[in-house]
């Protein structure tokens, strides 16, 4: 058995448990079937994945993400929220901080701290359309408003990367089984490393309702990457203007997609739900 501290936080539902190991040497842990078992809704401290945090030659710090269900994610919106949003909680009073990941180096900025809740902006980098960078199985360079077939259904998707795969569709409405369909494409053959899922309803130039299924996480309160990805494939669809306001069950998500630079910002609220020590290896 062994004890391990950690922090729980959320982004406006999309919940992570954060190991601290700045300081210490990193730990012989199976971090996957640390994951999956600290996860269980029921049965663990329960959330849609874990943020490791080590130290960073290149960066304030480091963050590897594990999904829920086990599998290394190389990117996460909400996850470079939070961890910003402890980092400066636990190790910094700076309010810019620079945090390493699979996909590079984020930059966040603190806007707001507050005891339990904080206003945490980040860049998400540039977005990727070739469908061999996505990647999507595609006969075409990109796979923009083109369909895929899954099952018995043809779909019109657009395909992207912000770090980590998306498939954004838009919808009129929410009345079918998005979490069943989101499910099915997240493991269809066409996308060799899986992919996220975003289904998008446009009710305006500037907002959009989005339904997110997580790649190794299922139905989450809400994506950042997700955020980004239907802001971006909505903008390249002709329907949407640059800066929009992405809205989730549990409130709302800011996405600007810069015209001067290319890049991505994602600003939302992070909430500090608790902190603990977890018996690892108990059964």
């Amino acid at each position: 058995m062994k004890k391990i501290a950690f922090s729980k936080y959320h982004g406006l539902g999309n919940d992570f448990i954060i190991m601290d190991r700045i300081k210490k040497r990193k730990g012989a842990d199976r971090l996957d079937k640390l994951a999956i078992e600290i996860c269980r809704r029921n049965f663990g401290v329960g959330a849609d994945g874990i943020l490791v945090l080590t130290g960073s030659k290149i960066a304030d710090c480091r963050m590897d993400i594990y999904n829920s269900d086990g599998s290394w994610a190389e990117k996460s919106g909400n996850g470079l929220r939070i961890a910003a949003a402890y980092y400066h909680a636990s190790c910094t009073k700076k309010r810019e901080i620079a945090i390493e990941s699979g996909d590079g180096i984020s930059e966040a900025k603190i806007i707001r701290a507050g005891r339990r809740t904080s206003m945490v902006r980040v860049s998400l980098g540039k977005p990727l359309f070739e469908t061999r960078l996505v990647p999507i199985k595609s006969r075409s360079k990109f796979h923009i408003n083109r369909p895929i077939k899954i099952g018995n259904l043809s779909l019109n998707v657009t395909a992207l990367s912000v770090g980590n795969p998306h498939t954004v569709i838009f919808v009129d409405s929410f009345d079918f089984d998005w979490k069943e369909l989101g499910r099915n494409i997240e493991n269809a053959r066409l996308f060799p490393h899986r992919t996220n899922v975003e289904f998008a309803k446009i009710v305006g130039h500037s907002k959009l309702i989005l339904n997110d299924w997580e790649r190794g996480a299922g139905a989450t309160g809400s994506s950042g990457t997700g955020a980004a990805a239907a802001v971006v494939a909505g903008v390249v669809n002709g329907y949407l203007k640059r800066q929009v306001e992405v809205i989730f069950p549990a409130g709302s998500l800011f996405i600007d997609w810069s015209e001067k630079n290319d890049i991505i910002y994602l600003t939302g609220p992070v909430e500090f739900i608790c902190r603990g020590e977890y018996h690892f290896g108990v059964r």
